[in-house]
């Protein structure tokens, strides 16, 4: 671990959109953190983005990781790179932030869990929506038994229909593990999880369609949990529509809940009172961008061993219901976990 108030120094693995958009910037505007290097394996990417964004150092991921001047590194690579580098960076004793799905199978996450657990070090898992302040007023309010029993939850990550001119490794099979799914559906299933307190699944049946990529372009799950609950998770590069639609919704049997933006009902006196909380809006940057910021911190807090550092154990369980929706839309049958 890195000492209370010691500067941390970070490699950056990956330098596409999340990486110039959100963790440059972010990691840049802390006067806690220095951007030691970035790695990509497109050298003159990487070059052009380390000389846009100030950064000194351009090395491959290897390097990156036995550097010696590096303590943490944030991984931005393609899905099927994921479970490897964060291997490699934990044996290299540094800690990882990996952004999602941090392995294409329950079997590769329970490899980075235990390299973590044997170089003694973190590692994190990019699920920036847990940090959003409407999310967590939701869950408060799902734990605290406020809606009574929840029965029925759902979540739709819907992005617009656009003109694709030029595939990317998001509609390559071998390099994303899926389509739409495995890129949007992992962050639908870990927010409607994350909101019903982390239940077991026990059964998955999944429909999935393809139009011009080898992978799908949607998905329609629907799963039940451990305690009957039904949740379903929805997702789309093709929604044809002005906007994305992204949303969450639990229903329960004394409330509901929804966001964005945060909603929530209770049965108060035979009829439902509106009890959402009053929440500001953030100054600067949108709700999504200050999610990642609070991630960001929260990762570092642990790197320098001041908060939560517990290894990401739910994403086995998690992956183990993707594959589970694949399986289910491949072989067009039900799927007991």
């Amino acid at each position: 671990m890195s000492s209370p108030g010691e500067t941390v120094r970070v490699g950056l693995v990956g330098t596409g959109a999340v990486s110039q958009l959100v963790h440059l910037p972010i990691l840049l505007e802390r006067p806690d953190v220095e951007v030691v290097a970035v790695a990509d394996r497109d050298e003159r990417k990487a070059r052009a983005i380390a000389d846009r964004f100030g950064v000194d150092r351009v090395l491959d991921d290897a390097g990156l990781f036995s550097d010696g001047e590096v303590d943490a590194v944030l991984l931005c690579t393609p899905n099927h790179l994921h479970e490897d580098q964060a291997v490699a960076a934990l044996d290299a004793g540094l800690h990882v932030l990996v952004e999602r799905p941090l392995a294409l199978s329950a079997d590769g996450c329970r490899r980075v869990l235990a390299a973590a657990e044997a170089a003694r070090r973190c590692v994190a898992v990019g699920m920036s929506h847990r940090f959003r302040p409407d999310v967590s007023a939701l869950r408060a309010f799902v734990s605290g038994g406020e809606l009574g029993t929840p029965y029925a939850a759902r979540v739709a990550w819907m992005n617009r229909r656009v003109e694709v001119r030029r595939t990317t490794w998001r509609q390559q099979p071998d390099e994303a593990g899926g389509g739409a799914f495995m890129d949007l559906g992992v962050q639908a299933l870990d927010l409607g999880c994350w909101l019903l307190g982390q239940p077991r699944i026990r059964r998955v049946s999944a429909v999935m369609t393809r139009e011009e990529y080898e992978v799908e372009d949607a998905a329609t799950v629907l799963m039940e949990t451990e305690r009957g609950v039904a949740l379903t998770v929805e997702v789309s590069w093709s929604y044809n529509a002005s906007e994305d639609r992204h949303f969450a919704r639990v229903l329960g049997t004394e409330g509901s809940g929804s966001l964005p933006p945060l909603e929530v009902f209770k049965q108060l006196g035979g009829r439902p009172m509106d009890v959402t909380p009053r929440q500001p809006d953030p100054a600067g940057a949108g709700p999504y961008m200050n999610a990642y910021r609070r991630q960001v911190d929260h990762f570092l807090r642990a790197v320098r061993g001041l908060g939560d550092s517990a290894p990401p154990e739910d994403q086995v369980h998690l992956m183990e219901v993707v594959e589970a929706a694949y399986r289910s839309a491949r072989e067009r049958c039900e799927v007991a976990l």
